[in-house]
This record gives structure tokens, sequence and C-alpha cells, in this order.
């Protein structure tokens, strides 16, 4: 591994090249904060991909994207005078000295729980009316409802066993049957919302990430129904030629590939 001399070079390297991108090309002069989040969003998708497939080679190079949109950022925001590179990792460093008392106090911690509670106490301290201000908006509902239960828990608003998550899930369950079985669309869509966000709050207790677990499904389900699409290829047939026994047959084919 590269020494922390190599690393700071490196990094001095790449604000230099920023420096004279930002000055010189037509493309990069005209970015601002607002054409460059769009983009940043999607290599933030684009390095969660590389996450999921352990593709260790691209994970390094997403994160090299992402890097760049950093110090891309923080150069749009020195050209105003109201931060540079170095504020924001002072104030990333000022942030997780002061919510780790633990490690730079004299604060007393057991285990990870105890990690995230002080964590969001300290949050509160300082000047946040709620701990769920820290949830984006603009998050995936799925990932949302996650990290709104992780906030929540870290203030002690959780319950205590999985069995009992489990036990609420089952009664979501059941009510949304009774909606579907009214025929509600309305009610069934609140109810189905209730299900989703307990089985998500059951994940959580199972140390499952629900966001990673959908998407391996999604990826098995695209890959099973691709090999599915080239069997009807080959046999000159579309799928929808094909009985629903025929596509069975090659969808449990599909299950034996790795």
């Amino acid at each position: 591994m590269n020494s922390r001399e190599s690393q700071l070079k490196a990094f001095d390297r790449l604000l230099t090249i920023m420096e004279e991108l930002r000055a010189q090309c037509p493309w990069d002069k005209k970015q601002t904060l607002q054409s460059l989040r769009h983009l940043t969003i999607e290599e933030t998708y684009e390095l969660g991909d590389a996450i999921l497939d352990n593709d260790l080679n691209e994970v390094k190079k997403e994160l090299g994207d992402l890097l760049l949109h950093i110090v891309f950022y923080a150069k749009i925001g020195s050209e105003t005078n109201d931060f540079d590179i170095a504020d924001v990792a002072n104030e990333i460093c000022d942030k997780l000295i002061n919510r780790h008392p633990h490690i730079y106090g004299d604060v007393k911690v057991d285990n990870e729980e105890q990690v995230k509670e002080n964590w969001e106490n300290i949050k509160l301290k300082e000047g946040k009316k709620s701990v769920l201000e820290g949830v984006p908006n603009s998050l995936p509902a799925l990932v949302k409802a996650n990290r709104i239960q992780e906030k929540v828990a870290g203030v002690g608003f959780d319950w205590e066993k999985p069995e009992q998550v489990f036990e609420k899930l089952e009664e979501e369950l059941a009510e949304f049957q009774e909606e579907v079985k009214i025929n509600d669309t309305d009610k069934m869509e609140a109810e189905f919302g209730d299900v989703l966000f307990s089985m998500v709050n059951y994940a959580r207790f199972l140390e499952i990430s629900p966001e990673n677990a959908l998407e391996r499904t999604n990826k098995k389900f695209i890959k099973r129904f691709k090999f599915l699409e080239q069997k009807a290829k080959e046999m000159n047939k579309s799928l929808k030629e094909m009985s629903l026994a025929e596509m069975d047959v090659f969808w449990e084919q599909s299950k034996r590939l790795k």
C-alpha cells in the first residue's frame, strides 16, 4: 500500500488537475453545484453496484469518480469564497472528534449500540430539533425506512427483541389482507406500506440490509430471465408463444447457474 506521503502527493495532484481543468476546459468551466448534482447521484449508484458485485477494482475506480466530485464542489465553493477543500476536510474532522467522545474524550462505552446512542444525543445537543433531520428527503423509500428506524433506535425508540418485530410484521400482514378482501385500493396501499416498513425493521434486527437483499434478488431475477429469453431465442420462439410450463422448465434450469 502507498505511504501517507504518497497518498498526500496523489491528493495534491488531483487538486492541481482540478484547478487546471476548471481554468482551461470549456465543459469544466461551465459546471455548477446544481449541474453536478445528478451526476454525483449517478456516480454514487455506480459505486453501490460495484460494491454489490464485490468488484474491488471497479470500487476503486468509482471511489475516484466520487472523490473528483467532492474536489469539484470544493473548487466551486472556493471561487465564491464560501469554502474550500480544507474547510470541507476540517469540518468533517471536527465533527468526528466531537461525536466520538469515547475516543477523544473521557466517555466510556461498552458496545456499538452505546456509540450510536451517544451519536444521536450529541447531534441533538448541536442544535438539531429532531433525530430525523439527518434523513434526506430524496432517499429511495426503502433506504429511507431503514435510516429512519436506525435513527430513532439510536435514542432508544425501538423493540427489544426480533420476535416482537416479527409479531408486528404478522399483525401488519393480517391488516393488509383485510383491506385486500374489502378491495379498498387506498387503504390497501397504506397497509402495504406498513408491511414493508415492518419488514425493513425486521431485517434491521437480523442485521440484513434490505436494500442489498432486494438488489441481490433483482440481479438474480434478471440473470434468470435473460437465460429464459436466450433459450426461447434458441428455439426460434418468443416468450409469448411459450406456455408457462415450457418457461418453467428453463426457469428451473436457470436456478442452477452460478
